[in-house]
């Protein structure tokens, strides 16, 4: 392999967060689908009831953005051009799941300043990585 075609430390530390991050997203649904105390000590009554009521493909949405993300940035550390495909799954329903919270949540008068945040970092996030699988594969970092 030529010197070029190797990553740089950056791409270790970006992938390496790509999928810390996921896992606490696979942690957060877990832990919403699965009603624990450490999830329901997190919001009042009022929110709970909002959230447990979700519709399926809401549910869905989350699932398939948190598990396909986290596949994606262990084929990223792997150096798998498969990531970007991943990436890109993980996008589209992460714009499921955001575009359900912000224009037909029912609750979303309920929020709080954690739940407005991370409405636009999730988003920004998985842009973020959707570009960057395409660029270090542009490098020549991916086979």
């Amino acid at each position: 392999m030529s010197e070029s075609k190797k990553p740089n430390v950056g791409f270790w530390v970006i992938s390496s967060l790509a999928v810390i991050w996921n896992l606490m997203g696979i942690d957060g649904y877990l832990n919403q689908t699965y009603k624990t105390e450490r999830f329901k000590s997190m919001y009042s009554e009022e929110q709970l009831e909002i959230i447990f009521n979700s519709p399926a493909w809401v549910t869905a949405a989350f699932a398939m953005a948190v598990f396909s993300s986290v596949l994606a940035g262990v084929l990223l550390l792997l150096r798998k051009k498969s990531s970007k495909m991943f990436f890109v799954i993980g996008l589209l329903a992460v714009i499921v799941q955001t575009v359900y919270n912000v224009f037909m949540n029912p609750g979303i008068e309920l929020y709080g300043s954690m739940e407005y945040s991370m409405l636009t970092i999730i988003p920004l996030f998985s842009v973020f990585l959707v570009w960057y699988s395409r660029f270090v594969d542009a490098k020549g970092w991916l086979s």
